[in-house]
């Protein structure tokens, strides 16, 4: 991979890498809350390793992706009077 040199405002000195990237799956497929909690697991301990912004009360984008619950999302939406595309056509954010 070919690096930027210094040019303008840019200074390539000021680049850097993730510092620290983790990934939790069942190799077979299995959905579990185990995974999830894995997951967070891995994102708490990455504190130590400066995954955190300066400002303690905003986040820094670290997070989990996850599959859909379809059902639940669907029964919750349901429940509370409003109707869901099909499974794979709308995304959730928190």
């Amino acid at each position: 991979m070919k690096s930027l040199s210094r040019q303008g405002l840019y200074d390539p000195t000021n680049e850097h890498d993730s510092c620290g990237v983790g990934f939790v799956a069942n190799i077979k497929g299995r959905k579990s809350h185990d995974i999830i909690r894995d997951g967070l697991k891995i994102l708490a301990n990455l504190d130590h390793r400066g995954a955190v912004g300066d400002d303690p009360l905003v986040g820094d984008g670290a997070g989990c992706m996850i599959q859909i619950p379809d059902r639940l999302l669907r029964d919750w939406a349901t429940k509370a009077g409003h109707e869901l595309p099909a499974a794979g056509d709308y995304a959730v954010a928190m």
